[in-house]
């Protein structure tokens, strides 16, 4: 091998020496030293709202309760007074942890398909008591109470007075299911200072699939918006069947199960 060769091979191992070794002072400089680089944290699913689901017009039959008792989430259910399983419903059901209220029968605007011992306007304070009581007593653990129809009735002052005026001396609340816009619930509520809460959707008023799934959006919409929300629907399969499926998507989501007591003001 001859000098020139020598030195030229040289030179080569040298400039190839160089280029590493600036090319590692580079990358050294623009790179963040390892101390710098932080984890981002996996962020918590936040509760985006509060739902209650409320299932009225049980006691006339147990056919739903096996499905009752396969949701795993907290409900309210609604009894009416005076039917063959009203007061064998509301003790099954509390001893599973469930929340129990009277679903209290009141007048209608139209005076078709009423419960006995309806509670009507026409009635004294007297009676309307005694009804609230007699009711009660065959309901027990009943934390509060919501109207059956009662379109008439929620509209007037003097009978909604002395229901609500009943229930503060009980330590109940009231769940006002706003069949009417001209409920005086709201207001005289505060007046009277009873604890109160106010149905926002109703899931079954439609018997379909499909119309009850569109409720159950609605109800997610109007939750975020609120940041809580009551749903009222109704002592049959189709009802319960699709919450026991959608309940769990529901709480995945970030929403959060609760009794109507829980909500109450």
């Amino acid at each position: 091998m001859t000098r020139d060769l020598s030195y030229k091979i040289i030179i080569a191992i040298l400039l190839i020496i160089i280029i590493l070794l600036v090319a590692f002072i580079i990358f050294s400089i623009c790179r963040k030293p390892a101390l710098e680089i932080k984890k981002i944290p996996k962020p918590t699913k936040a509760i985006k709202a509060k739902i209650a689901v409320v299932i009225d017009d049980l006691g006339y039959n147990p056919n739903n309760l096996g499905i009752m008792e396969d949701i795993k989430y907290p409900m309210t259910f609604s009894v009416l007074p005076g039917l063959n399983y009203s007061e064998t419903l509301a003790k099954e059901l509390h001893s599973r942890g469930f929340e129990i209220i009277l679903h209290l029968p009141m007048e209608p605007h139209e005076k078709f398909n009423m419960e006995n011992n309806t509670i009507l306007t026409s009635m004294d304070e007297t009676r309307i008591k005694e009804i609230i009581d007699t009711d009660l007593a065959g309901v027990p653990y009943a934390k509060g109470v919501s109207n059956h129809m009662g379109s008439k009735a929620t509209e007037d002052t003097r009978t909604m007075s002395i229901i609500f005026n009943e229930l503060k001396n009980k330590h109940l609340y009231f769940l006002d299911s706003f069949v009417t816009a001209k409920s005086v619930g709201q207001e005289l509520a505060g007046k009277i200072n009873v604890k109160f809460a106010k149905r926002g959707v109703f899931l079954d008023n439609n018997l379909d699939a499909k119309y009850i799934r569109q409720q159950i959006y609605q109800l997610k919409i109007k939750a975020r918006q609120k940041g809580e929300v009551i749903a009222i629907g109704h002592d049959r399969k189709i009802t319960l069947e699709i919450l026991k499926e959608v309940m769990p998507e529901l709480a995945k989501e970030g929403y959060k199960f609760v009794f109507v007591s829980d909500l109450v003001r």
